[in-house]
Order: C-alpha cells, then sequence, then structure tokens
C-alpha cells in the first residue's frame, strides 16, 4: 500500500504573515496603535491558515496595545507633548 500523497504546497507569496506581523509591530509602536492591532491580527489569520507560528502577531498587539494606554495615560495626565 502506498502512502497517502502530501497535501498541495501553498501558492508562493500568498504567506504574509511576517509581513503583517513585522508591520504590525512597526506601526504600532511608532504612530498609530489601531493599525498595529488590525495588523497583528491579520498576521495571527495568514499564520494559522498557512500553519506557521502566530507569535509576530501577538506581539503586534500587544505592543500597540501598549502604546494605546501609555499614550492615553499620558493624554489624561496631561503631559503629553502633543496637546
Amino acid at each position: 500500500m502506498t502512502a497517502p500523497y502530501p497535501p498541495p504546497a501553498a501558492p508562493a507569496g500568498s504567506d504574509r504573515s511576517t509581513l503583517w506581523g513585522v508591520l504590525g509591530i512597526v506601526v504600532g509602536l511608532l504612530c498609530c496603535g489601531i493599525l498595529g492591532i488590525v495588523f497583528g491580527a491579520l498576521s495571527i489569520r495568514d499564520a494559522n491558515r498557512f500553519g506557521k507560528s502566530t507569535v509576530l502577531g501577538w506581539v503586534a498587539i500587544v505592543l500597540s496595545v501598549l502604546n494605546i494606554i501609555g499614550g492615553a495615560s499620558l493624554w489624561f495626565s496631561g503631559n503629553y507633548p502633543l496637546g
């Protein structure tokens, strides 16, 4: 009896989980926490779809949330440099 065939490989270039994860970390830390969360969620979605690790997506989401909380606490305390 022969072994079953392996599942077909995903088309090249369709897995963007690393791209979304790194983009989410950079954007979430530097400017816009909301976009960091969105990119982190896209990274997790693609990683699950292609059987890869979801760590980059979760790091992007956590750092983005921390950026939002830190910015809000500075703004409410009156120490925000732009406000």
